[in-house]
């Protein structure tokens, strides 16, 4: 794992080198906007290195399990408001409570807007569980590949400015993007589960399966990869649990998408039921590190939610017609995330050629 704070993306970072001298970065994003489903062709007017980058980049790897992956989609269909609920309340702010990712995420937020990082990861996560997201009907493929040069441009550009500190490796890493990729997958499992809403082994293995092929196409080496969910919570608690810690940045960032949550709830009397539901999602170890306010009213009654959840959740089990009824909800819900906070319009995810606001995925 130490090895890995120093290692990259080598394929990626190529590309992004050779854009970064010829000035070709906002050509190739204008390209890239009209690409983007999966059985599309690849664009041919684009410079030869990005084009054969997609061709090498365009097949999941082998051991995708297609059975595993509609598994997850099932999953999703009957609990995405739940995932939903703890990729906003619980992985968002846990990836702040990492004191490095936390200060390369500060050098890319220079406008202050979490709403666009929490934009892009809803559309990421709608694309992932969206019908046969790496075959030809899906929308997957190249928002893989557009996030891996979105990272390689963010590697280049943090690793150039003089506010970096070396000591501190190579910014997204290949462990800072295992860290992510078991925040978004692991612990939202255990997110889940910790707002009340059941989980079944079947279930968490074929969302892990899903998360684990992104990893692999998003440029993490397969030899760090876990296998199965077992094998990924060992490397959860082995490299994410000691590794949190509180950091300047990561308050400030919390802070920030705090606010955001408070400002979609109206008036200011509900504004403590934010950080209560980060502090049930998350836990309150974590949650203090990165200065989530504790509110000891909200708390109970965001706990008397969960017990509700649970009662809700064996009434799913048991009646079709609630069943269907969360369902669309969970699946609005998504898909309000990503749309309202881009007003309406598919998130872009485009290179960045500067650190002013450039996006992470």
């Amino acid at each position: 794992m130490a090895a890995l704070r120093h290692e990259g993306d080598p394929l990626a970072d190529a590309v992004i080198e050779d854009l970064v001298s010829s000035g070709a970065i906002g050509e190739v994003n204008a390209v890239l906007a009209e690409f983007r489903g999966n059985a599309q062709p690849i664009p041919e007017n684009l410079p030869a290195r990005v084009r054969q980058y997609l061709v090498d980049t365009d097949v999941p790897p082998a051991w995708m399990d297609p059975d595993r992956v509609a598994g997850a989609r099932e999953f999703f269909v009957d609990d995405g408001a739940h995932v939903a609920s703890v990729l906003s309340y619980g992985s968002m702010v846990e990836c702040y409570a990492q004191v490095i990712p936390a200060k390369v995420l500060a050098a890319t937020h220079r406008l202050n807007q979490p709403h666009r990082r929490l934009a892009e990861t809803s559309q990421f996560v709608l694309n992932m569980m969206a019908d046969d997201p790496f075959g030809d009907r899906g929308a997957f493929v190249p928002t893989i590949q557009k996030t891996r040069l979105i990272h390689a441009a963010v590697r280049h550009l943090v690793a150039g400015s003089p506010d970096w500190d070396p000591a501190d490796g190579v910014p997204v890493c290949q462990r800072d993007l295992l860290g992510a990729l078991l925040i978004f997958s692991v612990r939202v499992v255990h997110g889940m589960r910790r707002i009340g809403v059941s989980v079944t082994e079947a279930e968490a293995e074929d969302y892990w399966h899903v998360w684990r092929v992104a990893g692999a196409m998003l440029g993490i080496r397969e030899d760090v990869l876990p296998r199965s969910f077992a094998e990924a919570d060992a490397v959860n608690r082995a490299m994410l649990d000691p590794y949190f810690a509180p950091s300047p940045e990561g308050t400030a960032l919390t802070g920030e998408i705090l606010a955001l949550y408070q400002d979609f709830v109206p008036g200011t009397v509900f504004d403590g039921v934010v950080p209560a539901m980060v502090r049930q999602t998350i836990g309150h170890e974590v949650a203090d590190m990165v200065g989530v306010p504790r509110s000891p009213g909200w708390g109970r009654v965001v706990g008397g939610g969960v017990r509700v959840l649970q009662a809700l959740e064996r009434v799913e089990d048991n009646n079709k017609v609630a069943r269907v009824v969360l369902d669309k909800a969970g699946g609005l819900l998504v898909k309000v995330s990503a749309r309202v906070l881009t007003g309406g319009r598919s998130t872009p995810l485009d290179i960045p050629s500067g650190l002013r606001g450039c996006p992470m995925g």
